[in-house]
């Protein structure tokens, strides 16, 4: 999975997602060449639910099913 910033330039390629303990582990790559190994624990986790409204969880329920745009398109 890659993470691209309004460019569509690569910030960060996920290579793993894994569990330590009560954790989330995400392994993978920033700018493509610095290796590096980020923990969610479920407190940060709630307090990202804390950030989303209806429109948005109704998008992420549907985002899985959406097409990409092509390279350059805003939507």
């Amino acid at each position: 999975m890659k993470i691209v910033d309004a460019q569509n330039k690569e910030l960060m390629a996920v290579s793993a997602l894994t569990r330590d303990g009560n954790s989330l582990v995400i392994k993978g790559k920033i700018f493509g060449t610095m290796p590096m190994t980020a923990k969610l624990s479920p407190e940060e986790a709630r307090k990202a639910l804390k950030l989303l409204n209806f429109k948005l969880v109704w998008f992420l329920i549907t985002f899985l099913f959406r097409k990409t745009p092509p390279k350059g398109e805003k939507k």
